[in-house]
């Protein structure tokens, strides 16, 4: 029997599905939040300056192009990274199934076998993309090497002494 069962057909036809709900919700949530953002756009103080348009970061002033060469390690482990943690979040969904008293009497026992060899074929694969990436070396960290200044200049080096003692 369904809860709704005592409804007219005229109810029964206006009412909204939960997938109708959700976009209500979610249309509300735009219309919210266009609405405060241009009242904040008229209420707000606009005063652009050369300062407040400079790039700002770790309070360094920005030099020179801001093309300029990095190295690629830092993006190969953050993938890495991302990729392990999102994969570890696929075990979250199976630790809440894997003891479901329903599904193990239904399948008289196989379902906790069937679920724990499922999970180690999944951690097997991501050994797996592990092993690879150490094999290839894209988790190995190298260190720069720190070259020494071999720039001749003719000012004399007193003066650089100079020069740092006096802003000390």
């Amino acid at each position: 029997m369904n809860a709704f069962s005592n409804l007219p057909t005229i109810y029964k036809n206006a009412m909204l599905s939960d997938f109708g709900l959700i976009l209500l919700f979610t249309l509300g949530g735009f219309f919210l939040f266009g609405t405060v953002m241009t009242i904040a756009r008229f209420v707000r103080k606009n005063n652009p300056n050369e300062q407040k348009l400079s790039t700002y970061e770790s309070g360094e002033e920005p030099t020179g192009n801001a093309s300029v060469r990095f190295n690629n390690r830092f993006y190969v482990i953050a993938l890495v990274f991302v990729l392990f943690d999102v994969e570890l979040i696929f075990l979250f969904p199976w630790a809440t199934v894997f003891g479901n008293a329903q599904f193990v009497a239904e399948t008289n026992g196989l379902w906790g076998w069937f679920a724990i060899l499922e999970m180690f074929i999944f951690v097997f694969v991501l050994v797996i993309g592990l092993a690879y990436v150490w094999r290839r070396g894209y988790i190995d960290w190298i260190k720069p090497v720190q070259k020494e200044n071999t720039f001749t200049t003719k000012i004399p080096e007193e003066y650089y002494e100079r020069i740092n003692q006096k802003y000390q």
